[in-house]
């Protein structure tokens, strides 16, 4: 059973974790890519090798490079399954001010 003291106690430490974690700010790790321009161009893109599809109905989505951790790092490209009435549009780099940003591949409708 909790006495008056201990109840007070434990109300002032959850109201008091609760202050505290509303004025936390989450900031992303050094390096992480948010979308921001990024100051170095990406390299050209990597010469990958296309096996055979891993059955019908399946596209090759090619290799990009990706920003992390201060670096560009090449991601490999892989089959993925088709989706009807859709086509791929693979992620791009393009040019902002003094900067790189990157737009992600996408699908979009047809």
């Amino acid at each position: 059973m909790s006495t008056p003291i201990a109840s007070r106690l434990f109300r002032f430490a959850t109201l008091a974790s609760a202050l505290l974690a509303a004025g936390c700010v989450v900031v992303p790790a050094d390096g992480y890519y948010a979308g921001g321009p990024v100051a170095v161009a990406p390299p050209p893109p990597q010469v990958e090798v296309i096996g055979v599809a891993p059955g019908p109905g399946y596209i090759w989505i090619g290799g990009f490079w990706n920003w992390v951790g201060n670096r560009h790092a090449w991601v490999s490209g892989h089959w993925a399954p088709q989706r009807p009435g859709h086509a791929w549009s693979g992620p791009r780099w393009y040019r902002d001010g003094p900067g790189w940003r990157q737009e992600p591949g996408r699908w979009y409708r047809r």
